[in-house]
């Protein structure tokens, strides 16, 4: 089937290859052949627009970037973009890409050559003509709340919900959530992993007319490349100005910077001539506040929660999840966020001095307590899935390339690897030997990645001999110093425990004194970022801890729960795969 140029000038809803609110699993059994494509309102993402495409027998899903410019006589209210070249709308954006056989993005080669016509009258919520390119509005709406989205990401733990789809208005909640970027696979060789551009969206008319203020100051940002493995939604690489960032129902108000890309207040360390003894411990662990997502009182592995949870992950491609937990930890230990009060209490600049510091023992605790947490929920998210063989095994999948998403190069999240690699190589994950197989056969290059790169990475950061450059780390693995100065034994021979020992010493030391350079590379690696506020908030411990044992058992001592987990996660691997 040719491709027309786009009908009824620039408007979007009469272009037949639009499907309006589409949920991916629908629209991946409209797409038969290689080169099948449709565009779609993705109703867990707010309405953004999607090109579902198949190629070389898989659909791929990429979220089309959506520039909001500042209103101007002559230019357009926004610009679409896949990686390099932007459009003034996204009729032009797909025939440019159809007609000159473009690859959808540089990691796929995905082309797109065919379209999937609608069948029917097109059904799409108010909000989709705010969210898509029909002419900009010249009266003021009245502002509303920020809509919502709903991402995340263990690749195909499950079946993900579906797309709800309104018949006259938008039913999009109102909790404020924002969109974190484009999905999954990036190209080339391990780096920082960049900011991805937030698209403006809203559950009704929100964008104004009036021009901004003051000029915008955020210069334009060009995103780097990083590595990654194919998942369902397709990694893209693009130049947007980070100008452009701005909230819905606020385009003309000068943005603000979040908390973790302010400057580091470090003129008032380097004024401080003499040293303050601290006056009491410190915890980064935030207040328990009312949660979005469990109520006052929860019970444990409540089907609810864990039901939205897994919607969460599977919209989020690795690299999105992996810059959330970097945010999180790095709030959990310190380095980003540290407030003026804590300084002064703590008598040092961060998290990673306090930790090697006696007065460090409730960070030290607070911080295992995340590993093991983090850990055992990961353990869930395989043992947990009761379906068939090939829902683990997308499980397991997940894990793995979360785990290469964190790793040095990538995110450089060394505490959330270690999180996540300590769940992979749980016995109780570990022993599943048909959904490994079933792994390896499916996704060989995972199972390798995992065996081979994975595996002896996280071997020599236990020893002390992994990386920990500041340029390709962005936290460091705090694990072994922390285990250390809590009073755990090494285990292996003595001398080898006291070259282990010493090596374990000398990275405590060092962490400790390349804390601000820690710190910049985190910030480096946030910038720009906008994450969702549902995911962000599903990775901290107060709410894994309340996930896990329920309102009540949360406040058990940590040992007590640990042992009670591990026989819940022990009797479901039995359940799974029972012994001979």
């Amino acid at each position: 089937m040719s491709m027309q140029g786009p009908q009824n000038g620039e408007d979007l809803n009469h272009q037949p290859w639009y499907h309006g609110l589409l949920s991916r699993q629908k629209a991946e059994a409209l797409l038969l052949q290689d080169g099948d494509f449709l565009v779609r309102a993705s109703g867990s993402r707010g309405g953004h627009p999607v090109i579902s495409c198949r190629w070389r027998g898989s659909v791929l899903h990429f979220e089309v970037f959506r520039v909001v410019m500042r209103p101007r006589p002559g230019r357009p209210a926004a610009l679409f973009q896949l990686e390099d070249e932007r459009f003034p709308s996204m009729p032009a954006l797909v025939l440019s890409y159809v007609t000159g056989c473009r690859p959808l993005s540089r990691a796929t080669g995905a082309v797109a050559s065919r379209p999937v016509i609608r069948q029917g009258p097109l059904r799409r919520s108010f909000s989709e003509d705010i969210l898509m390119d029909c002419p900009v509005r010249t009266e003021h709406f009245r502002d509303r709340k920020w809509s919502n989205s709903q991402p995340a990401d263990l690749e195909l733990t499950g079946e993900s919900k579906e797309d709800h789809s309104g018949s006259g208005t938008s039913t999009m909640p109102v909790s404020a959530l924002l969109r974190t970027g484009s999905d999954p696979v990036l190209p080339k060789a391990p780096a920082p992993l960049g900011t991805i551009a937030d698209n403006l969206r809203a559950s009704d008319g929100q964008l104004h007319a009036k021009a901004p203020t003051k000029p915008l100051r955020t210069p334009s940002l060009a995103l780097t490349d990083a590595s990654g493995r194919p998942s369902t939604y397709c990694e893209l690489v693009p130049r947007v100005p980070s100008a452009q960032r701005m909230p819905p129902g606020q385009s003309c108000l000068e943005p603000e910077s979040p908390w973790w890309e302010a400057e580091e207040e470090e003129e008032m360390v380097k004024e401080d001539k003499c040293f303050a003894r601290p006056q009491n411990e410190v915890s980064f662990c935030p207040p328990d506040t009312r949660s979005c997502l469990l109520g006052p009182q929860n019970r444990p592995l409540d089907p609810n929660v864990l039901c939205i949870l897994r919607g969460l992950f599977l919209d989020h491609h690795p690299e999105s999840t992996a810059l959330h937990l970097l945010l999180v930890d790095c709030q959990a230990a310190g380095l980003l966020g540290v407030t003026k009060f804590q300084r002064a209490a703590m008598g040092v600049a961060s998290g990673l001095e306090l930790l090697t510091l006696p007065h460090g023992h409730r960070l030290r605790l607070e911080l295992l307590e995340r590993l093991e947490t983090l850990a055992l929920a990961g353990a869930l998210a395989v043992l947990g899935c009761s379906g068939p063989l090939e829902e683990r095994a997308a499980a397991l999948r997940g894990l793995v390339e979360l785990a290469l998403a964190l790793r040095p190069g990538a995110a450089g999240d060394l505490p959330g690897l270690a999180a996540v690699m300590g769940a992979l190589l749980m016995p109780q994950v570990s022993r599943l030997e048909h959904t490994w197989r079933h792994l390896r056969r499916s996704h060989t290059e995972i199972a390798l990645a995992f065996e081979q790169e994975l595996k002896p990475l996280m071997r020599a950061l236990d020893e002390g001999t992994g990386p920990c450059d500041p340029g390709e780390v962005a936290l460091p693995h705090w694990a072994p110093a922390v285990r250390l100065l809590e009073g755990e034994e090494l285990a292996g021979p003595l001398e080898e425990g006291c070259e282990r020992l010493l090596r374990t010493l000398h990275g405590a030391r060092q962490m400790a004194g390349d804390a601000p350079k820690f710190r910049k590379a985190a910030a480096q690696r946030l910038r720009g970022f906008q994450p969702n506020p549902d995911l962000r908030e599903a990775l901290t411990t107060g709410f894994m801890r309340r996930l896990l044992w329920g309102s009540r058992g949360a406040s058990a001592p940590l040992a007590e729960r640990l042992e009670k987990f591990q026989h819940v996660l022990s009797i479901l691997s039995q359940c799974l795969e029972p012994d001979h």
